[in-house]
């Protein structure tokens, strides 16, 4: 595949190290409004672009791609509000996106175990539920999409289990945010009764394998139409 870097950040960078040690090909980078022109004999060049910008920025990069009918993989978070927006267009300009809060495969994993946790704990009211997230100090948006994503699936199981969730730490989950230099991520989440404590964790080594994800669902969404998350790529 012929691959456009949105965004040259960490991500943007971890991306583009693994392009190269991969079988394909870097046709372009864009970090700034002006390099969507300067690059625009790249871009028609390209099978997809993976997007790591800023919440700033997402939308209007996610527009400009369907503008190109250029398929994209998106994981910058903090756009929830334009999601409904994005996905009526995608579907409207039949286009491809596929969107993740984090497309590593462990955290997708940590996210099937959080939702079958969840559905368990939905019995036992006696238990309080908390979800701390360390990142590094760059992240912007806080708290993170994962740690959102992890508190959407929480509140949803207990309610679809319920009808109505009894426990209300369960209705509005604690999100702890901790921000620490040269962290690359950890969430944990928590279950907490008078009498013991459950947790699951993921810790994240290093970036490679949020990168390495990206370019499953980058291979994943090139021959496929439609809005997409990152679930649909794994199916767990």
């Amino acid at each position: 595949m012929n691959i456009a870097i949105i965004g040259y950040g960490k991500m943007g960078k971890e991306i583009e190290k693994l392009i190269e040690k991969s079988n394909h090909t870097l046709v372009s980078i864009i970090d700034s409004e002006e390099e969507w022109a300067e690059c625009e004999d790249e871009l028609e060049k390209a099978d997809v672009a993976i997007e790591f910008s800023t919440p700033s920025s997402v939308v209007s990069n996610i527009k400009k791609c369907f503008d190109r009918n250029l398929p994209i993989v998106v994981g910058t978070t903090g756009w929830n509000d334009a999601h409904e927006e994005l996905k009526n267009l995608c579907l409207e300009k039949k286009q491809s996106l596929v969107w993740g809060a984090n497309f590593s495969v462990g955290v997708n994993m940590f996210f099937a175990v959080n939702k079958k946790l969840a559905e368990m704990m939905a019995n036992y009211p006696e238990f309080d539920v908390d979800i701390e997230e360390v990142h590094h100090t760059a992240k912007l948006d806080s708290p993170r999409g994962t740690a959102l994503f992890l508190a959407h699936d929480i509140v949803k199981m207990a309610s679809s289990k319920l009808g109505k969730t009894e426990s209300p730490s369960m209705s509005t989950p604690v999100i702890s945010s901790k921000r620490i230099s040269n962290t690359p991520g950890t969430h944990i989440v928590s279950y907490q009764s008078d009498n013991e404590t459950i947790e699951i964790k993921h810790v994240a080594l290093n970036r490679q394998n949020f990168a390495q994800g990206a370019l499953i669902a980058a291979e994943w969404i090139v021959p496929k139409k439609g809005f997409y998350s990152v679930k649909d790529v794994y199916d767990f």
